[in-house]
């Protein structure tokens, strides 16, 4: 095998291992595809061009590869790929109920016993004990049972 044919492997196989550690990390196919490449390009090395050539080939590809390790692997290269944003975002948690016991509304629907209440400018689905309940009378939050907001009317 000639010298550019030993040549165009190790330059394929240092652009594969490149693409690998500073473009697109942790693909795999890449790197080891660019490490075949390498490890093919210094084994046609020794055997066609010596083993003076083959040492000097071994030590440069061994030399550009921790350079480009080092390149790949400095935290400002890994900030491109990492997640570094927080997310602040919370969820709904039923056992912290957004209508507490108490709470007043008026029935949009009837009640019997499901319906929909508004509770300021919130609308709710709930239910009371079993009484039915008329559209616009005023309601109480009695308590959360589970998912259910559980409502009584107010006497009056």
């Amino acid at each position: 095998m000639d010298w550019l044919t030993i040549a165009l492997l190790l330059f394929f196989g240092l652009a594969f291992l490149a693409a690998e550690v500073i473009f697109i990390p942790g693909t795999t196919v890449v790197g080891l595809v660019g490490f075949g490449l390498l490890a093919a390009g210094i084994w046609f090395g020794y055997r066609d061009l010596g083993s003076s050539t083959g040492h000097v080939l071994l030590v440069s590809s061994l030399a550009v590869t921790g350079l480009l390790v080092y390149l790949g692997l400095r935290p400002k290269n890994l900030n491109r790929v990492a997640l570094t944003q927080v997310n602040h975002a919370r969820v709904h948690d039923v056992r912290h109920p957004d209508v507490p016991p108490g709470t007043t509304g008026r029935a949009l629907s009837a009640l019997r016993p499901a319906g929909t209440v508004l509770f300021q400018d919130d609308r709710r689905e709930v239910t009371t004990r079993g009484e039915f309940v008329s559209a616009g009378a005023e309601v109480r939050v009695l308590s959360i049972e589970q998912n259910r907001i559980v409502v009584e009317q107010i006497p009056g």
